[in-house]
């Protein structure tokens, strides 16, 4: 009897040491797996190390960058036949210089499969930044940037951005794009906030989701045609550079780290993503690319995610050369790699491949790390039918650039293009209103659909749609005669993005007086990465004074603001009557401005990020309480320490929204398996149709470290006819409350919550303290 009960004390004790598996974040496909096996194992080592190679397209050809518009890329097929037989490269990235037609994606993807198949016995993974659009098809109907999709808080609207993405780029015969962007924009000056969808974690994680089930479809093993493989980036706090510039450390807690940074990640790894682009800088003093306990514990491992690590832009390199913690090239692809790179994207040189060689056979990086990385970038290739099917064709694609995506695009922005302000209602104006059109973003497209457009910084955007309609143009569609322009400030053709020319700010301020309204459209031209760092967030001096010198004539100004990020506007928004933030609305985006100005369109976009008002009180909208009185000033017109311009979810309408009867359904009292409904009642008051996003708003009261002020729990977008009313639920786990403890573990704990909805509060009580793991 003794033995017999120290066995089952041994059996108990042996289970409770067993590391619980965690479920695959993509379902494992035995078929699959065996396909990849068989595969990797008639490769020769150089073979699986080129699968590991991602060369830029520019090494086979001539690049185009600067040349006459009407040239093409010359693919150099010798070049190609001679770099594949030697160093069997598995990925090819890159448009050279700048957008091509389909018709010409088409056969040059044809060929390198042709060749990549010819010496590996596998295509190529042909991988490009389309990350609103096709971006780097010629012509192709751009939708907004990431920062107004998010400003919809919309995720139909979102999903069906990537879907069609996915199409367009399908049809240029490319099967694989660097997105979503995932990092939290939480840093003012950062030149990619645009790129991102936000500031708060929530909201990026649910768009994530969206996008990547947009890109890929529902069943990630099996991707069809029609849609693409995702690979959101940059793997993580990319966004969190202490200097505010691109490319430069970050230093973040280990607990804010996994609670927000990571969260966007996750959701997209468990919503299918077959792939990961890595941050290009450090994080607390360890360069990504380097980081094992990242990229190999809380990615791969963490999440049991089989899917594939890309380095990004020649960062490995970058190990040796920027980030002096390698000795050379070599010895930083043995410390890449053994962190868990799989794919090294290497546009200069092809170096990579021998080294690693040499390190296999020295016995620095492992045969089986070589396996394991191969067999991801294999595996990627046979969930894409790749294998099967190497080329998809434009002839195939009906609806490629037609009429269908273009009216997506414009769905896109006027659902994300966010009213700030409406002195007075002036907005919308009557189509017999006088107007002045005024601003360096008025007459270009250029500004409307920023970087990654048809080139790296969107710089020929009018160049490649010389009929494109820009703000000045879709008002003018309106307004007809009734529309004078007068540039006062315009941005030059060449050179860095912040140079202006032909000011004249005195024939503005005369074209003035024979007006009733002057739109004014200042912002920021299209830039993109380092190329868009900048040392003053105030909008420029110019714009200032244009600004001042037109509120100075007494005619009412309505600013349309048109930028990446947001530019302090302090010194004189306060003047004018009324304020429209399109973002990066893209190439249908005029005509949804104008069609705002004049009310065909009731605004319903809301801030996604936190706008400051000054350079020196820089904050986000989830701050930790002791930051701030009871909230942040702005929505909701509460006081506050922090003063921001305008507040993460603050949005205007045409019509009145009210609440009532905010209350805990189900939950009031919940232990961490239950599960919280909540409901609020929302009623159109107002005297017109609109469309307008229920935020949902639940933060801990008194926690065991410093609670965060608000926090976006969850977001419903409704459309309500003047006089109707609706009932609004939100269903949550408990868990979801949790947070992160200087552990780096989830807690929840006993004690109150607080829930808004607008001005709305109630309370939710916790009854039991709980203790999870890394991950939840």
């Amino acid at each position: 009897m003794k033995r017999i009960n120290l066995l089952a004390i041994m059996v108990l004790l042996c289970v409770g040491c067993v590391k619980s598996v965690r479920k695959p974040a993509i379902a494992t496909n035995k078929d699959i797996e065996r396909r990849v096996e068989r595969i990797l194992s008639q490769m020769t080592l150089e073979q699986k190390v080129g699968q590991m190679a991602e060369v830029g397209i520019d090494m086979f050809g001539n690049s185009i960058s600067g040349v006459a518009d009407d040239k093409e890329f010359v693919l150099n097929e010798q070049t190609l036949e001679q770099m594949a037989e030697k160093y069997k490269f598995g990925s090819v990235l890159n448009a050279p210089g700048k957008a091509l037609k389909a018709e010409s994606w088409n056969p040059l993807v044809e060929k390198i499969n042709e060749v990549s198949i010819r010496y590996t016995g596998l295509p190529t993974l042909y991988g490009i930044d389309a990350i609103h659009g096709a971006t780097y098809t010629w012509a192709s109907p751009l939708f907004p940037q990431e920062v107004n999709a998010a400003a919809s808080f919309n995720r139909e609207l979102v999903r069906n951005m990537a879907e069609m993405t996915a199409y367009e780029v399908r049809a240029s015969n490319i099967p694989w794009t660097y997105s979503p962007t995932l990092d939290l924009g939480r840093k003012a000056s950062w030149p990619r906030q645009w790129e991102s969808f936000s500031e708060d974690a929530y909201l990026t994680s649910q768009m994530a989701r969206q996008m990547v089930l947009g890109y890929q479809g529902e069943d990630p093993n099996h991707i069809d045609q029609y849609h693409i493989a995702s690979c959101p980036k940059h793997y993580m706090a990319y966004g969190m550079t202490n200097s505010g510039q691109d490319r430069t450390p970050a230093y973040v807690s280990i607990a804010e780290l996994r609670e927000k940074h990571f969260a966007p990640f996750k959701v997209a790894v468990e919503a299918g993503a077959l792939s990961i682009m890595v941050n290009s800088a450090s994080v607390n003093g360890i360069p990504t690319h380097a980081d094992y306990v990242l990229l190999t514990e809380w990615l791969k491992e963490g999440l049991n995610w089989d899917g594939m690590i890309v380095s990004d832009w020649a960062d490995i390199v970058n190990l040796y050369k920027r980030e002096k913690i390698a000795t050379d090239y070599k010895d930083a692809i043995r410390i890449a790699v053994n962190a868990g790179v799989d794919m090294s994207m290497i546009p200069y040189d092809i170096d990579f491949c021998p080294l690693l060689v040499e390190l296999v056979k020295e016995g620095k990086v492992s045969k089986e790390r070589v396996d394991d990385a191969a067999r991801r970038v294999i595996r990627m290739k046979v969930r894409l039918g790749l294998i099967d099917r190497p080329n998809t064709y434009l002839r195939d694609y009906p609806k490629f650039q037609g009429e269908e995506i273009r009216k997506a695009c414009y769905n896109a922005a006027a659902e994300s293009i966010t009213l700030l302000k409406n002195q007075d209602n002036i907005l919308p104006l009557d189509v017999k209103t006088k107007v002045l059109v005024v601003g360096p973003n008025a007459d270009t497209m250029r500004p409307l659909c920023g970087g990654w457009s048809y080139s790296w910084q969107g710089d020929i955007v009018d160049k490649v749609l010389p009929n494109g309609t820009t703000i000045l143009d879709a008002v003018r569609n309106i307004g007809g005669d009734r529309v004078k322009y007068i540039p006062g400030v315009e941005y030059a053709k060449k050179g860095n993005f912040e140079k202006e020319c032909n000011v004249d700010i005195q024939a503005a301020v005369r074209a003035a007086k024979g007006v009733d309204v002057v739109l004014l459209c200042l912002g920021e031209n299209s830039y993109c990465e380092t190329p868009g760092n900048i040392n003053d967030m105030a909008i420029s001096a110019n714009q200032q004074t244009l600004a001042k010198a037109l509120i100075a004539t007494g005619k009412p100004v309505v600013l349309i603001l048109n930028e990446g990020r947001g530019r302090i506007v302090s010194s004189f928004v306060d003047g004018v009557r009324a304020v429209l933030h399109t973002f990066l609305p893209g190439t249908e985006g005029a005509q949804a401005v104008a069609d705002i100005l004049y009310g065909k369109v009731n605004p319903s976009g809301r801030m996604p990020y936190t706008y400051q008002k000054y350079p020196n009180a820089m904050t986000t909208y989830d701050h930790k309480c002791s930051e701030s009185v009871d909230t942040m000033e702005g929505a909701y017109d509460y006081n506050a320490v922090v003063s921001v311009q305008w507040a993460f979810g603050y949005g205007l309408s045409y019509t009145n929204f009210e609440y009532s009867n905010l209350r805990v359904v189900e939950g009031e009292h919940f232990k961490a398996g239950d599960k919280i409904r909540i409901a609020v009642d929302v009623a159109n008051t107002g005297k017109r149709s609109g469309k307008h996003s229920v935020l949902l708003f639940i933060n801990d009261d008194v926690a065991s470290v410093i609670p965060d002020a608000r926090r976006l729990r969850d977001f419903d977008k409704i459309e309500l006819e003047a006089g109707q009313s609706t009932t609004v639920e939100f269903e949550l786990d408990a868990k979801e409350l949790a947070f992160v403890g200087q552990d780096g573990k989830w807690h929840l704990e006993e004690g109150s919550f607080t829930i808004q909805c607008d001005k709305l509060t109630a309370k939710l009580y916790c009854t039991e303290t709980e203790h999870f793991g890394e991950n939840i």
